[in-house]
């Protein structure tokens, strides 16, 4: 349980600081690039996402998942991913300029042919983070995100303040890519190795085949918006929408992207040992009893506080992104009891009832997209919303078939967090209701956060929710080290 709660430890840093500098960089950005500008990044960034799914080809995946590696499957791991990454850098390529037309964006071209140098550099650290997740050594996996981040945050302020205009995203990007590249080949496992192998590559293409399909048709489900609107509405529409999202990802960035790398090991580990498909389930039940726990009272804050929020954040350009958070927040909340269903899936042997699953999701959301999208992006938001909503029903009735996790399972693991929203969301209902639209925004803002923060902790113990023993195992492990730091002085 200690390795656990480090391996937690080390990548909720990794996450809050990647988030951190997210944040202030987005914050220096939004006042220096205009929504059209963010937009044309934003739309290559998109169409580039769904490459990244593919070029891993599940070699992550089987990686952790597979019981016993040995030489001739990890070179077999690195020779699928130079072939695929490489062919993917050609196909972006190829496609960049005839996407450039299809959208009506000149600008495009360039900024896809300099992303696709991302794949040329990927494939030489591609087997290092699956390995690190597997060994669980999530301090060199915070090494390793940390500096992209970093180099990303600095590059990108740096040369818009030049007057790089969206052309300082791009080279962000790359600035970040090579810098996590250094740092993985630093702190790259002993046992994987320098030169590819083809021997092997069968058993991982089949894995792939079927690991790769549900990503990137989930990938798909995510892009799907942006595609749409910035094919049916415009580059501006598209930054606003992106812009919106970009807040909502706060809580994934913070909680589900520092959870996920810990728990699909997790997963996995407790289905290879003695408590086979039962011992993961558990581990599920906890996970999401502590998601909803933070991510119901973090969405109903957010939708509650948007628009001092966008104010703080990105200025009074960005306000149209307010009524899409408020709709959207709904669909997140919503999703939050499934969004580590897909790893329990994955980790338990069911990675095809998973495919089948995101496929069908997928086609609904693109479905309900296109038929919103001539109404414009207030429509788009509560189609998003009724995506997930569906998807969230799907994914219930897969762990009901699959893992007998039937509704009155998921209450009781539920109500506690249903009740803690309750308690910790009267302090930002009250301020939507009753301050006024002119109020100091950072005021409202952090005096808002803070009182609901209060009452978030308060309710935590009062409900006697599973969180608490984290609280206060937390709480003593920095008195110890407070104290251990004052006798050393």
């Amino acid at each position: 349980m200690s390795t656990t709660r480090a391996s937690f430890s080390f990548s909720f840093a990794e996450r809050y600081t990647a988030m951190l500098l997210g944040i202030i960089a987005s914050m220096v950005l939004a006042r220096l690039l205009t929504p059209a500008e963010v937009g044309v990044y934003a739309l290559a960034a998109v169409l580039v996402a769904l490459a990244q799914v593919v070029r891993d080809f599940g070699v992550g995946q089987y990686l952790i998942q597979e019981k016993q590696l040995d030489a001739v499957k990890l070179r077999a791991a690195l020779a699928t991913s130079l072939l695929v990454a490489w062919l993917l850098a050609s196909l972006v390529l190829l496609l960049s300029a005839p996407l450039a037309r299809w959208y009506g964006e000149p600008r495009l071209t360039l900024v896809l042919r300099l992303l696709a140098i991302n794949f040329l550099l990927i494939p030489f650290s591609a087997l290092t983070l699956p390995m690190l997740r597997r060994q669980l050594r999530f301090r060199a996996i915070y090494a390793i995100n940390a500096a992209n981040s970093v180099a990303n945050v600095l590059v990108a302020v740096l040369l818009a303040l030049q007057g790089y205009s969206y052309m300082s995203m791009v080279w962000a990007a790359l600035a970040g890519s090579c810098a996590s590249l250094a740092l993985s080949l630093l702190v790259r496992p002993r046992e994987l190795p320098w030169l590819p192998g083809w021997r092997g590559m069968g058993a991982i293409a089949r894995f792939g085949a079927y690991a790769t399909g549900g990503s990137l048709v989930d990938e798909a489900g995510v892009a799907a918006p942006d595609l749409i609107i910035g094919k049916l509405l415009g580059i501006e529409s598209l930054a606003l929408f992106g812009k919106a999202q970009s807040v909502l990802n706060i809580f994934n960035q913070a909680i589900t992207s520092a959870i996920s790398p810990v728990v699909f090991p997790l997963f996995a580990a407790r289905a290879r040992g003695e408590g086979g498909q039962g011992g993961a389930q558990l581990v599920y039940l906890r996970t999401i009893s502590y998601m909803t726990a933070l991510a119901w009272p973090f969405f109903l804050f957010l939708a509650c506080m948007a628009l001092p929020l966008i104010k703080v954040l990105y200025g009074t350009q960005w306000l149209g992104c307010v009524p899409l958070i408020r709709i959207i927040c709904l669909s997140s909340a919503v999703y939050s009891m499934f969004s580590m269903a897909r790893y329990l899936f994955v980790a338990t042997g069911q990675l095809q009832a998973q495919v089948r699953l995101d496929a069908c999701a997928g086609v609904i959301k693109v479905a309900l997209l296109l038929a919103a999208a001539p109404f414009g992006l207030v429509t788009v938001a509560w189609a998003v919303v009724l995506s997930n909503v569906l998807r969230s029903w799907l994914n219930y009735r897969c762990l009901r078939r699959l893992s007998a996790l039937d509704w009155r399972i998921l209450a009781r693991t539920l109500h506690k967090s249903l009740l803690l929203c309750g308690l910790s969301g009267m302090a930002p209902v009250a301020a939507l209701l009753w301050l006024p639209m002119d109020a100091p925004a950072l005021l409202a803002l952090t005096g808002t956060a803070l009182l609901t923060l209060l009452c978030w902790l308060g309710a935590i113990f009062l409900l006697k929710h599973e969180l608490a023993g984290e609280l206060l195992l937390l709480q003593r492990k920095l008195a110890d080290r407070w104290l251990a730091v004052k006798s050393s002085h």
